[in-house]
C-alpha cells in the first residue's frame, strides 16, 4: 500500500512539473518581449521605447490598425449577426450547408483571401475580361485602400461573430419567447424586447473578437496595403525587419508590446462589457427556435445565398480562372484555357514542394506534440483550485491573443543566439517556426480535450483509483479512449490552422525554410500572381476537404469541439 501511495504521488508530481513546463513555456516569449521593450528606459529619450513612440509612422500605422480593424469589425457585425440569427432562429432550409460555406472564409489563409479578391477586381482580372465587365486599363485597384482592407478584415472575421452570438443564441430560453407569443406580442416586439437584449453579451463577444483578429491579420494588410504604401503595425514591423534584420530588434519589441497592448486591452474591454450585459437566463436552450419566416423564407434564403456568392464563390471563381490563363489580363477562352501554372509548381518548382514538406512537417508536428502535452495538461489542470486553474488557462492562451507578429518578434529575440549550454541555432531554421506554432496553437488543442474531459463521469476514474491504478494508469486506460474523439478533433484543427499559417512565419522564414503561406505571398509580391493562383486553388481545396472530415466527425465529438457545429 505504501508503495502504491508513493508512486502514485511521484506520478502527480511528474503531470504536475508537466503542466508548469508548458505554462513557462508558453509564458516565456512575452517576458522576454517585455524585458527587450522595457530594458532600456534609463536611456531616456535615446530607449527604443521613446524612439518608437515619437515616431510619427508609428502613430499613423496605429490609427491605421485601428481604423481598418473598427470598420472590419463593423462589417463582419453586419454579416455574422444576420447568419446567426436567420440560421438559428428561423425554419431556413438547408442550415448545414449555409454554416458551412459561412464557415469557410475563416479558414482559408488571410493571404488567399487577399489574392482572391486582387484578381476579382481591378482591370487585369482574368474573370472580368472574360466576360466583358473588366474597367479600362490604368484603372485603379480599388482594394488597395483601407476601405478595401477593413472589407476583407470583416469577411474573414464575420464567422467569429456568427460562432459567439449562435452560443448565445442556442442558449435562448423557449419560455421567454413561448410566454411573449401566448401574450399577444408580435415577431417584431419578440425580437426587439427579448432576442436582442439577450444576445447582447454574444454580440459583444463576436464584435470584440473580431476586432482582435483585425488587429493582429498580416497577410490582408500585407498585400492590399503595402502596394498602396498603407501601413498598420504588423506591416510596419514586417517591413522594418525585412529592411534592416535584427538591428531594430529592441525597436521592433516596442512596436510589438504597443500592438500587444492594443489587442490585450480589447480582450479586457470586452470582458467589462459582457460583464454589465450578462443576464441570469433559467430555461431551456440548445436548440432553434424556428420563428415562421412564411412567404418571406425564399427572399432571405435568396439573400443569404447571393451574400455566399459574393464573399465566397465569386473570388474563388476569380482566383480558379486566373490559374487557368497564360498571364494576368488574359481572358479565358477556350484558346487561352491552360494548366500551365498548375504544372509548372507541381512539376517544375522544386519550392513548391520544398514548401508542401515544410508546411506538413511544422503543421502534423505541432499538432501531434500538442496532442501529446494537451491531454495529461487538461487532465492535471481540472484537479487544480479554480483560480490556479484561470491563471494556467490565461498563460497557455496569451499567445493566441497577441498578434501572430508579436509572438514572431518574441521568438526571434529569445533565439537570436545560440541557446545557452548546448550551443544550438535556431534563428533562420524551421526549429524556429516550430517552436512559435507549439506556443499559439497550444490552446486550439487543449480546449476541446478539456471540454471532452469535463463530459466524463468522475466515478469511472473513482472505481480504478479504489482498484490501485496510478493517474497514468487510469489517464491511459480510462481517460484517453474517452477523449480520442475530441483530442483528435484537436490536433485536426490545429493542422488546418497550421499549415496555411504566415503571419508568425512571415518574419521567421529564411531560404530554404518557405512555408505554403510564405510562398504564396512572395509569388504574388514578385509579380508571379498566375502561379500563386494555382498554388491558392490547390490549398483552398485541401482547407475545405479537412473541413469536411471535421464535420463527419462531429456526431461522435463533444458539443462545440467543431465550431460550425451544433
Amino acid at each position: 500500500m505504501r508503495l502504491s501511495l508513493t508512486h502514485g504521488s511521484q506520478q502527480r508530481w511528474l503531470l504536475t512539473l508537466l503542466t508548469t513546463v508548458i505554462v513557462a513555456f508558453s509564458l516565456t516569449p512575452s517576458l522576454r518581449l517585455l524585458v527587450e521593450a522595457l530594458g532600456d528606459l534609463a536611456q531616456g529619450s535615446e530607449a527604443p521605447l521613446w524612439r518608437v513612440l515619437q515616431a510619427e509612422g508609428t502613430w499613423r500605422a496605429l490609427w491605421h490598425s485601428f481604423y481598418t480593424s473598427a470598420l472590419g469589425m463593423l462589417i463582419a457585425l453586419v454579416l455574422g449577426s444576420l447568419f446567426a440569427f436567420v440560421i438559428t432562429l428561423t425554419d431556413i432550409r438547408g442550415k448545414p450547408w449555409l454554416v458551412f460555406c459561412f464557415m469557410l472564409p475563416m479558414m482559408i489563409p488571410p493571404q488567399v483571401t487577399a489574392l482572391s479578391w486582387l484578381q476579382l477586381f481591378g482591370p487585369a482580372s482574368p474573370l472580368l475580361k472574360s466576360i466583358g465587365l473588366a474597367p479600362p486599363l490604368g484603372s485603379p485597384q480599388p482594394l488597395h485602400s483601407a476601405q478595401g482592407i477593413a472589407l476583407l478584415l470583416g469577411i474573414q472575421s464575420a464567422p467569429l461573430v456568427f460562432l459567439a452570438l449562435r452560443t448565445s443564441l442556442l442558449s435562448l430560453p423557449r419560455e421567454l419567447v413561448e410566454a411573449a407569443r401566448i401574450s399577444g406580442a408580435s415577431q417584431t416586439q419578440v425580437w426587439g424586447q427579448i432576442v436582442l437584449p439577450l444576445t447582447r453579451s454574444g454580440l459583444i463577444a463576436g464584435g470584440a473578437m473580431a476586432f482582435i483578429s483585425g488587429l493582429g491579420n498580416f497577410g490582408i494588410p500585407a498585400m492590399l496595403g503595402i502596394p498602396a504604401g498603407y501601413y498598420v503595425l504588423p506591416t510596419l514591423i514586417y517591413q522594418r525587419m525585412a529592411s534592416f534584420g535584427t538591428g531594430v530588434l529592441a525597436e521592433m519589441a516596442s512596436l510589438s508590446l504597443l500592438i500587444g497592448a492594443l489587442a490585450l486591452a480589447g480582450v479586457a474591454l470586452q470582458q467589462a462589457w459582457m460583464k454589465r450585459s450578462r443576464f441570469g437566463l433559467v430555461g431551456h436552450g440548445g436548440r432553434a427556435h424556428d420563428f415562421a419566416l412564411g412567404r418571406w423564407r425564399g427572399g432571405v434564403t435568396a439573400l443569404l445565398v447571393a451574400l455566399l456568392v459574393a464573399i465566397l464563390v465569386a473570388p474563388l471563381a476569380a482566383l480558379v480562372v486566373s490559374s487557368l490563363v497564360p498571364a494576368m489580363g488574359v481572358p479565358l477562352t477556350w484558346e487561352t484555357l491552360t494548366l500551365n501554372a498548375y504544372h509548372e509548381v507541381i512539376a517544375r518548382q522544386g519550392a513548391t514542394w520544398r514548401a508542401v514538406r515544410n508546411s506538413l512537417w511544422l503543421a502534423g508536428g505541432a499538432a501531434l506534440v500538442l496532442m501529446l502535452c494537451s491531454l495529461p495538461l487538461a487532465y492535471r489542470m481540472q484537479r487544480l483550485p479554480r483560480r490556479w486553474q484561470s491563471l494556467a488557462l490565461s498563460a497557455i492562451e496569451l499567445p493566441y491573443a497577441l498578434p501572430g507578429v508579436v509572438l514572431a518578434v518574441a521568438c526571434i529575440l529569445l533565439f537570436v543566439r545560440p541557446i545557452p549550454l548546448i550551443g544550438v541555432a535556431l534563428y533562420g531554421t524551421l526549429g524556429l517556426i516550430f517552436i512559435a506554432y507549439l506556443a499559439r496553437f497550444l490552446v486550439v488543442c487543449f480546449k476541446p480535450v478539456a471540454a471532452g474531459l469535463s463530459q466524463l463521469d468522475p466515478s469511472l476514474e473513482e472505481a480504478a483509483q479504489l482498484a490501485g491504478a496510478g493517474p497514468w494508469r487510469r489517464l491511459s486506460g480510462i481517460v484517453l479512449p474517452l477523449v480520442a474523439p475530441a483530442l483528435f478533433a484537436g490536433g485536426l484543427l490545429v493542422f488546418l490552422m497550421a499549415v496555411n499559417e504566415l503571419t508568425v512565419s512571415a518574419l521567421l522564414w529564411s531560404a530554404g525554410n518557405e512555408t505554403l503561406g510564405v510562398m504564396i505571398f512572395n509569388l504574388d509580391e514578385g509579380g508571379e500572381s498566375v502561379l500563386a493562383a494555382a498554388v491558392s486553388v490547390l490549398v483552398v481545396a485541401m482547407v475545405a476537404a479537412l473541413m469536411l472530415c471535421l464535420s463527419l466527425l462531429a456526431p461522435r465529438l463533444p458539443k462545440g469541439v467543431v465550431p460550425w457545429q451544433d
